[in-house]
């Protein structure tokens, strides 16, 4: 299984910089059988039935990109430096680690003030993070973050266009709750009032996991044969009650249908080998691709993703790799949008 095999070309113009509004009037590529639907979100409640149990992750996207100044005491004065940080995840001492640009410009024990009140420290670095330790913890921190910090876009939304106080509402799900995530659920981005509700009234049902969404999403593979592959780890959690739900649901013969392909991931992970969800906290890194036996999901609510990416792996092994080709191809003949701001596919094995 060779990484060519995941490519496709995609026009740059479907890439979408904004999302639609409102949120449930993106398009909804419906993929069943060998049938393929041209929809709209909000045709959910009416394309899903009763007892379907959907899984929501209700991960909080932080305001993790910053942009601050180093300070550095030199024989000629005062050199400055302008440090743009994008925050990863925090660690057990307290400190975050990151990315920064430029790395050579920090070394350990400078300063780098993001604002009045939010400044950290250059506790330690490697050959591609840095480790921060700032001045202000708990909520203190929250409030300085939201106010310095801004929406860390994916790098193909970034390279287009600067995030604005926009993104802080249009990268956040309506049902996000547990702050640490720096990439959103995208597929989640869908989702309004107005659906839930409808959905509610069908007698859809609803589960909420988390999975801390990390900056690794976006990272490149770089092996040609895929199987080597090592994916980023991520912290999630599948409480006690969620896992009793998903597992009557699935006992009771209703569909459980992931929204993105981070909810998938958590509850495949937290699978026993009998198909039944355990409790489960922790990381994961489990990295799904074709030959892959799915022991919970029996179909996902996903976004259009980037070619070559683990997540054409993980729908190709969901649909069949010759299925996802002939997906695309339509997707992409009729102009759905694509990527983290783009349409929607319910992809039914």
């Amino acid at each position: 299984m060779n990484l060519s095999d995941f490519d496709f070309h995609l026009p740059e113009t479907l890439i979408a910089t904004r999302p639609a509004r409102p949120r449930s009037s993106a398009r909804l590529l419906v993929a069943r059988g060998d049938g393929i639907e041209d929809r709209v979100v909000r045709d959910l409640a009416e394309i899903l039935g009763p007892g379907d149990l959907l899984v929501l992750n209700n991960t909080k996207v932080i305001p993790a990109r910053l942009t601050g100044t180093r300070a550095r005491q030199t024989g000629q004065g005062t050199a400055r430096a302008k440090i743009e940080v994008t925050l990863l995840e925090p660690q057990a001492d307290g400190c975050w680690t990151a990315l920064a640009k430029p790395m050579k410009k920090l070394a350990a024990g400078e300063v780098v003030a993001f604002s009045g009140s939010l400044s950290a420290t250059v506790a330690g670095r490697d050959e591609t993070t840095v480790r921060l330790s700032f001045n202000l913890t708990g909520a203190d921190f929250d409030a300085a973050l939201a106010e310095a910090g801004a929406m860390p876009l994916p790098p193909y939304i970034a390279a287009k266009r600067p995030a604005d106080a926009q993104d802080k509402d249009d990268y956040q799900t309506v049902f996000a709750r547990h702050a640490g995530a720096v990439a959103a659920p995208t597929a989640s981005l869908h989702f309004d009032a107005p659906l839930l509700e409808a959905l509610r009234a069908r007698g859809v049902q609803f589960v909420e996991v988390t999975l801390h969404v990390g900056a690794g999403t976006f990272l490149p593979v770089k092996v040609d044969d895929v199987t080597t592959h090592r994916m980023h780890a991520e912290w999630g959690e599948v409480t006690e009650t969620a896992a009793a739900r998903i597992n009557a649901a699935k006992a009771a013969g209703h569909r459980i249908i992931p929204v993105g392909t981070t909810a998938l991931r958590l509850i495949e992970s937290a699978a026993d080998a009998q198909g039944s969800l355990q409790p489960w906290r922790g990381t994961t890194d489990i990295f799904i691709y074709p030959g892959y036996r799915f022991r919970i999901t029996d179909a996902l609510m996903t976004n259009f993703h980037l070619p070559k990416s683990t997540l054409m792996m993980l729908i190709s092994a969901l649909m069949g790799m010759d299925r996802v080709r002939r997906i695309y191809a339509h997707a992409i003949a009729k102009g759905y949008r694509f990527f983290s701001y783009g349409d929607a596919s319910l992809l039914i094995p």
